[in-house]
């Protein structure tokens, strides 16, 4: 029999997770808190080969996603305009097995991948099972047994599932239910000394701009960084196209103006944010529900479940830790981690330090643009 499912939270990871497990040929159940009434703005994000690999299998339509292939990645001098690095993305396919995207969240929504509404059979992936998914909206999940497989909503409502994925962000209320208190509290984000200011801006709105105009004869079609090479701090701004060029997305990198702890106080164990250095928040996200849909492709029973959670664990721990300290690095400086990393390596490779993508590396030694 398929294993009764329940993810709370309907982004990236609790949407892919739920398609990952309904091709698995699970039945599963989406509880989101948002009814999704009011236009959403979304943000935009890249996709990157390892995460391409996982929607690909998914089902994930670029075109009705309206994505946008990168064929560079650059990093210009924020005054002068001079060329600092840049590698080229344009033969991305046949060195990483997919290209690079960027898209917006919101726009695809679960109609970008492998079908979707609120129910749903089946699937637009690979393998696809006879799994089901629904997706329940305007529900507030406020505590749970993670002993039991339970979730209780706000109404009073108790839910019962054989598995349940706890997707519901960096807020998230089902943390401390798995971790307790302490690892809750363990687990909670720090500041990082950094702000970033996100927008977009519809491109009609700007192609009257002769500024704009120049700007774009300067940039590649790509994710580029202009950088503030004048001063200490590793400010930059980051811009891309996104919805078929019909959007301008935009990412202000600044030091926090707040007082930070003294340096003795600090707890380094208190710092693994998911940080945008790597564009790899939201494909750790796509990896975490590719994983699950096939460690537990096939399994009938809940007494399975124990084991395969495991293996997930290990499969992803090690992997997702190296990444996560990556996403905190800027380019030119992988060496200052690298003993960090080590503390994280692969067992059966442990000399494979980097988290794969080889384009990052062409980087290494190349740029280093505030010393």
């Amino acid at each position: 029999m398929p294993l009764q499912v329940i993810v709370v939270g309907a982004g990236i990871g609790g949407l892919c997770t739920a398609i990952a497990l309904r091709q698995a040929g699970h039945s599963v159940q989406v509880l989101q808190k948002s009814t999704f009434t009011t236009p959403q703005t979304g943000a935009a994000l890249l996709l990157t080969p390892n995460g391409e690999h996982v929607l690909s299998f998914l089902g994930f339509d670029h075109t009705r996603a309206r994505a946008d292939q990168m064929t560079c990645w650059e990093v210009l001098d924020g005054a002068s305009l001079a060329a600092l690095a840049r590698t080229d993305l344009s033969d991305a396919r046949e060195r990483f097995g997919a290209p690079l995207h960027t898209t917006r969240t919101g726009e695809g929504g679960g109609d970008g991948v492998g079908g979707g509404g609120e129910t749903g059979r089946g699937g637009g992936g690979r393998g696809v099972g006879m799994g089901t998914a629904r997706l329940r909206m305007g529900v507030r999940v406020v505590g749970g047994d993670a002993e039991k497989g339970v979730v209780e909503l706000e109404d009073g409502e108790v839910l019962r599932a054989d598995l349940v994925v706890a997707a519901d962000g960096l807020h998230s209320v089902l943390r401390g239910v798995v971790l307790g208190d302490e690892g809750r509290d363990a687990a909670r984000a720090t500041p990082s000394g950094l702000s970033a200011f996100r927008f977009l801006i519809p491109t009609s709105m700007l192609e009257g701009n002769p500024h704009f105009r120049e700007l774009r004869k300067v940039k590649g079609k790509g994710s580029t960084v202009f950088a503030d090479t004048t001063h200490e701090s590793e400010r930059h701004l980051v811009w891309y196209d996104c919805q078929g060029g019909q959007v301008q997305n935009f990412v202000g990198i600044h030091s926090a103006h707040q007082e930070c702890a003294p340096e003795g106080e600090r707890n380094p164990e208190n710092t693994r944010l998911m940080l945008p250095f790597g564009g790899q928040g939201a494909n750790q996200a796509i990896e975490d529900a590719g994983a699950l849909g096939a460690l537990l492709k096939g399994v009938e029973s809940a007494a399975a479940l124990s084991e395969r959670l495991v293996l997930f664990e290990q499969v992803r721990r090690l992997r997702a830790s190296r990444v996560q300290i990556m996403s905190k690095t800027r380019l030119g400086k992988e060496k200052e981690v690298e003993e960090e990393l080590r503390q994280f390596s692969d067992p059966l490779n442990p000399t494979r330090l980097w988290y794969c993508s080889k384009f990052r590396t062409e980087f290494e030694s190349r740029i280093s643009v505030h010393g």
